[in-house]
């Protein structure tokens, strides 16, 4: 199993989050391009946060993000 890490000025970090959201009601509504865009935003988004994302899945009820984030700014400013 080959395990990397990352690292900053203070520590060495390997965090990932399972981050799963659904709409109001589990709607399908991320369906006929919409999926498409949320990609775009929520990459561009994460890219801007120095957030990497390593796996993301759009159903058309729901979004699952793996996330590794800093543990330094914290999972509850990337959500």
């Amino acid at each position: 199993m080959n395990t990397t890490y990352k690292s900053n000025n203070n520590v060495v970090y390997s965090c990932k989050y399972h981050v799963v959201w659904c709409p109001k009601y589990r709607r399908k509504v991320l369906i006929n391009g919409v999926d498409v865009r949320l990609k775009e935003l929520l990459t561009e988004y994460a890219a801007n946060l120095s957030v990497d994302i390593l796996e993301m899945e759009i159903m058309p009820d729901h979004v699952h993000m793996l996330l590794e984030v800093d543990p330094q700014f914290g999972i509850h400013k990337a959500v």
